[in-house]
């Protein structure tokens, strides 16, 4: 016999701290790509941005495929790739957002 699975309000939460992230991810890459633009931040400038443009859609594509996988009545694990990616992507997004705070200091 098969159990049904109750999952209450957990995909939506998770859907939720999803977007979060991406937009936070977002906030953080327009940013950069504003600094570089128009504080005539050079090719360095462009590149951060770049880094974070990829870096956002690393964290894109790994919430879409765990957002689809939410829908199915009993989702597979996340296997090490995709959290080790989407760690390493935040993480540089946060260097991005502190090298701009540092930046801003000046």
């Amino acid at each position: 016999m098969s159990e049904v699975r109750d999952p209450a309000a957990q995909p939506e939460r998770t859907r939720f701290a999803w977007r979060r992230t991406t937009l936070a991810g977002g906030l953080v890459v327009a940013l950069a790509l504003r600094h570089a633009l128009v504080r005539d931040g050079g090719w360095a400038g462009l590149l951060i941005g770049a880094v974070g443009v990829l870096c956002l859609l690393l964290i894109t594509f790994v919430a879409h495929v765990r957002m689809r996988r939410l829908d199915t009545a009993v989702p597979a694990p996340s296997g090490h790739w995709p959290v080790l990616t989407v760690a390493a992507a935040v993480l540089c997004l946060a260097g991005i957002g502190a090298a701009l705070l540092a930046v801003a200091e000046r």
